[in-house]
């Protein structure tokens, strides 16, 4: 039942919809740019088509080292997200703690791109690993404290399943002002976690190329790519689950779940296209600064009863 899960829900299910709001990302940014966009199967061909193409390593370096880390990256999001959909399916299902398992898996496919820039032995490359890690440490105290505040609301309970239920019977946490509040900063973390523009610091391609990956081809890179792609639901399915009341498969509460994901796509995308890339120490100031301070206020709020 473990591997069904896992192979299923976790990569089959998760890479399908991640695949499918690639497409729309990537067609909506082309409309707002006066493009026609690409064909609703361009994600998928271009995995298939890095697949089919031959796998470069750089001279000098560890073949073993470079090319783990795409693989440990994609492993953390198949687990992340087969822990989410047997958290949603069945609340009771949840074992303590799972919530900081899922917290320390996402900080993998980060890592994954740091090391895999440093493993290449390329400047460019170690320049946008070193960005990543610094964006990666600002970015995960507001995005903790963020997630902190569903943890309070549901009487300190570290189970995804207890915080599912609790707003089954009271209602979603966004609704509340310190919910609110945590949501937005849960938001923007995300952004930069996907690293989407303002937040593309890493990758920054008119600027160092591909950043770290700029070594990588064939299957290194499509395992990366699809990476990304499985992260664009899973992350947003992560902040439903805390927020939102994750997503039931019941009636109309289907269609309010898809109507909840494709928001917080179409947010992602309405950020990514109507801001410019920022510097790496404006995002640290602007993460341990503004977006630090308004989830410690959502957490005080929250203690508060808001």
């Amino acid at each position: 039942m473990a591997l069904f899960v896992l192979f299923f829900y976790g990569f089959v299910v998760t890479a399908a919809i991640g695949l499918v709001a690639s497409w729309i990302d990537r067609k909506v940014t082309a409309r707002v740019q006066y493009r026609v966009g690409p064909p609703f199967l361009q994600p998928v061909v271009d995995i298939v088509k890095l697949l089919g193409k031959e796998t470069l390593v750089p001279a000098g370096v560890s073949k073993a080292v470079f090319l783990l880390p795409p693989v440990v990256g994609l492993s953390s999001v198949i687990a992340v997200s087969a822990l989410l959909w047997v958290n949603n399916l069945n609340p009771a299902e949840s074992f303590l703690g799972d919530l900081i398992v899922v917290v320390y898996l996402l900080t993998l496919p980060a890592l994954a791109i740091m090391m895999g820039g440093f493993a290449s032995r390329n400047p460019l490359a170690s320049v946008g690993a070193s960005r990543e890690m610094k964006l990666l440490l600002s970015y995960e105290l507001p995005f903790v404290l963020a997630i902190l505040v569903p943890v309070i609301k549901s009487g300190f309970d570290i189970r995804l399943g207890a915080i599912l239920s609790v707003q089954a019977d009271n209602g979603v946490f966004a609704g509340s002002l310190s919910g609110f509040l945590a949501l937005v900063v849960a938001i923007l973390c995300m952004q930069a976690k996907l690293g989407l523009v303002p937040f593309d610091i890493a990758e920054a391609e008119t600027e160092i190329v591909g950043g770290p990956l700029i070594e990588y081809s064939g299957s290194g890179l499509a395992v990366y790519r699809l990476m990304k792609n499985m992260l664009l639901f899973t992350l947003p399915f992560f902040l439903m689950i805390l927020f939102m009341g994750g997503l039931r498969l019941d009636g109309m509460h289907l269609v309010y779940g898809i109507l909840k994901y494709v928001g917080l796509v179409a947010l992602a995308t309405v950020i990514r296209n109507t801001n410019p890339r920022v510097r790496i120490d404006q995002a640290v100031r602007f993460f341990w600064g503004r977006m630090t301070l308004l989830a410690f206020v959502a957490v005080l709020l929250a203690l508060r009863g808001y």
